[in-house]
């Protein structure tokens, strides 16, 4: 079970991707679903985003049941939508509607809209004011279709996406009105300091991914010396704590402003060597990054 959190308490979640589950080709070894489910029971996660498609299943009468017998609840899901492009909008509102069913059908409540180049994943293009406009429109549009499920939409800055560096976070703030997820790794990836952001930004806040970076590392993926996957499999992100960010700043900061939102421990793993024996691996990671909460966090947020 996990440790007290204190105002944290029944806020912080997981996510998949903790334990090596990701849709990229060549990330690494996939976990079966009810080992992860059962570790995440056992920290006392009290809730789950839904990870890469096919880890859980997709008709909403599996996925509660599978769900409920663990104890978990759903939060909702990353979702990389191309909408810079006007002619491929309606391709994506069709992808938009589709996982919103989904997600409504399932008890969530957020919808992660991550900008993607393609749905290959392609090396994004920096969008210019004109065309970070255009995208605005698109996300606009997303918003209707999360509101008419019951869902919130929010955009999460992200490595290999068209809102990647800080420029391009400055422009999307400038020229959309979505709400954000605040994910601490990705954005220190990209130049941008997560503590400001939820200071100068947090009234845009509806969603928070914590994790932990080395900055090192992160520079050799943003200068394109690695890639993204080699970054993860180098030991990019790291156990809340043990990386660059500050971690206790940002979750402070945000708390502050009057966030009371989720907190999804997303630490990107890659399991290259096979899976690890029951009980160790990536479970170790999250137990690390939640006592750390406890200890560096928890006390300094008071009852």
């Amino acid at each position: 079970m996990s440790p007290s959190l204190g105002a944290l308490d029944g806020r912080v979640a997981a996510a998949p991707i903790s334990w090596g589950i990701c849709e990229v080709p060549g990330w690494g070894e996939v976990m079966p679903s009810d080992r992860v489910l059962g570790e995440m029971r056992e920290l006392g996660i009290p809730a789950t985003e839904l990870g890469a498609p096919g880890f859980l299943p997709e008709q909403a009468g599996d996925l509660n049941a599978l769900l409920a017998g663990y104890g978990l609840e759903m939060i909702g899901g990353f979702v990389p939508l191309v909408l810079h492009d006007p002619a491929q909008r309606a391709d994506a509102l069709r992808r938009a509607t589709e996982v919103a069913e989904l997600f409504q059908a399932a008890g969530a409540t957020r919808f992660v809209t991550a900008l993607v180049q393609d749905y290959d994943w392609s090396t994004p293009v920096p969008l210019d004011a004109a065309g970070m406009a255009i995208v605005g429109e698109g996300l606009r549009e997303v918003d209707a279709i999360c509101a008419a499920h019951g869902l919130t939409q929010v955009l999460h800055p992200h490595v290999g996406t068209v809102v990647e560096t800080a420029a391009d976070v400055a422009l999307a703030l400038e020229h959309t009105d979505v709400q954000w997820c605040l994910d601490t790794g990705h954005l220190q990836i990209g130049g941008v300091d997560p503590v400001a952001f939820a200071r100068e930004h947090g009234d845009r806040v509806g969603h928070v991914h914590l994790k932990d970076v080395d900055v090192a590392t992160s520079d050799r993926v943003l200068s394109g010396e690695l890639t993204l996957v080699e970054g993860v499999q180098a030991g990019m992100f790291r156990s809340l704590g043990e990386g660059d960010v500050a971690i206790d700043e940002a979750v402070l900061a945000l708390e502050a402003g009057g966030y009371r939102g989720w907190y999804v421990l997303e630490q990107d793993t890659a399991l290259t060597q096979g899976l690890p024996a029951a009980g160790t691996g990536p479970v170790d990671d999250v137990r690390t990054c939640l006592d750390y909460l406890a200890t560096n966090v928890a006390p300094r947020l008071g009852a």
